[in-house]
């Protein structure tokens, strides 16, 4: 198979061979006489070829000759469309798979209310830093920064572009050149492997561990502060959880200690949430107003993970230090635009007028068993006359995803699918592949529609697509 594969792999052409072939072509001409044009004629050309490259397993399914001879018609059909092609490159998907906070899929969503609001400042002007009343120039941060503050119970506030930025701040404001302590357990890897240590290195900051994986204790603390020790630092860790025979210290405790050694106290809390999830039967977690009420000398957390928000790095705390990060020079480089603040703004408003149901991610995470059982009983029954996928309705569980709850199994119900001829693998492309792609998952020998994560007429999107599935 592989001499196959290294065969075939020789007969694509170099790109200059493309080009040159495609200057008598009469469909090329527009873009092959317009210098403007031509840069991205070279790079849609590199692109073709790389994927038939990385397809060219594909083609063992036909003959030697029958792939040679098709090859250039193949290769010109897709460059043609990738040419005249006017679609976006960040479209919309159809999240089936039932991870709620799904970061391949852009976290989480906007309240329907919020994104008009975010829509209208789009197309407006705004006052983004612009004090009215005065006529003079005005503070971006003030327009969120009150609502946070009676949101959270903080003295001040502000935001960055994301949650790791707000601990690069803080470490470059308040540490730079001097150490950080942090427990052994607590030294978090986010997604795409951005690592605390990392972050505190490129803020400035001397990363000093303590303690050991599974437990830390208040001693551990007291002995690693040195006279070079800037602050404390607590990293929640809301993407994983280490369980059995552990021991952590508290913030309430830290703030303590930094109290009788003159340190101030920080806290990552990663997706920290306004709301207090145990109602609805989640594990306990610190919400933010708690974290501030423990007497934190500041506290950041993500906008698009549990709060529901636009993605953004919040920092709340005692104002002598969120003062101080304002004063940095590396703010302006990660503040947020006025789309960001809108966003953030409208979902801010929402929970101070106490409509949490009205954030999508609790909606869904919230959605009550009944409820999905009869969706998902809806899209059996209207598969079900499709004589080309065999269809039922099963139990499973979702996941809140976005590195929150990472322990927590939400009881859903799936519908799940079977092709009657292909398989799952190619089924699943064939939905992911589709005008919208439609994101499912697998399990076993069927692909599952997980209802919680619909959105309404997705499942009519869903009906339709399958209906033209033909192996």
């Amino acid at each position: 198979m592989q001499q196959e594969i290294h065969r075939r792999l020789r007969v694509l052409p170099a790109v200059h061979e493309v080009l040159s072939r495609l200057e008598d072509d009469i469909e090329f001409s527009p873009f092959m006489t317009n210098e403007r044009w031509l840069p991205r004629m070279t790079q849609c050309v590199r692109q073709v070829l790389q994927s038939a490259r990385e397809n060219i397993n594909r083609s063992l399914a036909d003959s030697y000759e029958e792939f040679e001879a098709s090859l250039w018609t193949s290769l010109r059909d897709k460059l043609l469309k990738k040419l005249t092609s006017t679609e976006y490159n960040l479209q919309r998907v159809i999240n089936a798979t039932g991870v709620v906070l799904h970061t391949n899929c852009g976290r989480a969503l906007l309240a329907p209310e919020v994104a008009r609001f975010v829509s209208e400042q789009a197309e407006r002007y705004s006052n983004l830093e612009l004090n009215i009343k005065t006529g003079e120039r005005g503070s971006r941060y003030v327009h969120v920064e009150e609502l946070l503050c009676r949101l959270t119970g903080a003295e001040a506030a502000m935001v960055v572009n994301n949650n790791a930025a707000a601990v690069l701040l803080m470490m470059n404001t308040f540490a730079q050149g001097k150490e950080v302590i942090v427990s052994r357990g607590e030294l978090v890897e986010v997604g795409g492997s951005f690592r605390i240590p990392e972050v505190l290195k490129a803020g400035g900051a001397r990363l000093v561990e303590v303690g050991a994986t599974n437990k830390t204790w208040r001693k551990d603390y007291e002995a690693a502060i040195g006279p070079d020790t800037a602050l404390l630092l607590k990293v929640h860790t809301s993407n994983y959880r280490v369980e059995g025979f552990t021991h952590a210290v508290t913030g309430a405790e830290l703030v303590e200690l930094g109290e009788e050694r003159g340190l101030p106290v920080m806290e990552d809390l990663g997706s920290g949430s306004f709301f207090d999830g145990a109602s609805l039967g989640f594990p306990t977690e610190p919400t933010i107003k708690q974290a501030v009420k423990s007497g934190l000398s500041l506290v950041t957390f993500s906008g698009d993970k549990l709060l529901g928000g636009p993605q953004a790095g919040i920092i709340v705390g005692k104002r002598v230090f969120v003062e101080r990060l304002r004063a940095n020079q590396l703010t302006r480089a990660l503040r947020v635009d006025k789309l960001t603040l809108a966003a953030l703004e409208g979902t801010l408003r929402i929970y101070e007028n106490g409509e949490i149901e009205d954030i999508p991610v609790w909606r869904m995470l919230s959605a009550p068993l009944d409820t999905l059982h009869k969706a998902a009983s809806e899209l059996v029954m209207a598969l079900q006359p499709n004589q080309k996928i065999a269809v039922e309705l099963k139990e499973d569980v979702s996941q809140v995803g976005g590195g929150a709850w990472p322990t927590v199994g939400l009881p859903t119900w799936v519908c799940a699918i079977r092709p009657v001829e292909g398989n799952v693998i190619e089924l699943e492309e064939f939905l992911r592949l589709g005008p919208v792609a439609i994101l499912s998952r697998i399990h076993k020998d069927r692909v599952l529609i997980d209802v919680r994560t619909l959105l309404s007429g997705d499942s009519e999107e869903i009906v339709l697509r399958l209906g033209q599935w033909d192996k």
